[in-house]
C-alpha cells in the first residue's frame, strides 16, 4: 500500500478513506482539491485528532484563535471538543492529509 497511490482523477468531492479503525483509534487518508469545510458550523469531535499534511497546503481555522497554515510535513494536534474547520486547501493540486483520531 502507498498513501500517494489510487488518487481519483475526478475530485469533485473531498475524499475520506479509513486506513485503520479500532474501538479507540481511527487513521484516515483525506484528499482535498481546493475543498473547504462547510461555511456554516464547526467540526467539534469527541476525540482528539492529530493531522499531518503529506502533500499540498491547507489553512485550519479555530474558534477565537488565529488560523494555522500547514505546508507539506507540518502537523497539528487538535484536542477533543476544539472547534475547527478547514478554511482553505491548495486549488489545482491535491492536499493529502493523514489524520489520526484517538
Amino acid at each position: 500500500m502507498n498513501i500517494f497511490n489510487e488518487i481519483p482523477k475526478d475530485l469533485k468531492d473531498e475524499i475520506f478513506e479509513d486506513i485503520v479503525t479500532t474501538d479507540n483509534l481511527k487513521i484516515e487518508r483525506i484528499i482535498s482539491y481546493g475543498h473547504t469545510s462547510p461555511k456554516s458550523g464547526w467540526y467539534e469531535s469527541q476525540e482528539s485528532e492529530w493531522v499531518i499534511v503529506l502533500k499540498g497546503e491547507a489553512i485550519l481555522s479555530f474558534e477565537n484563535v488565529e488560523d494555522v497554515k500547514l505546508n507539506a510535513g507540518d502537523y497539528i494536534n487538535i484536542p477533543a471538543f476544539k472547534k475547527h474547520k478547514v478554511s482553505w486547501t491548495r486549488p489545482h493540486t491535491e492536499t493529502i492529509w493523514l489524520a489520526i483520531h484517538y
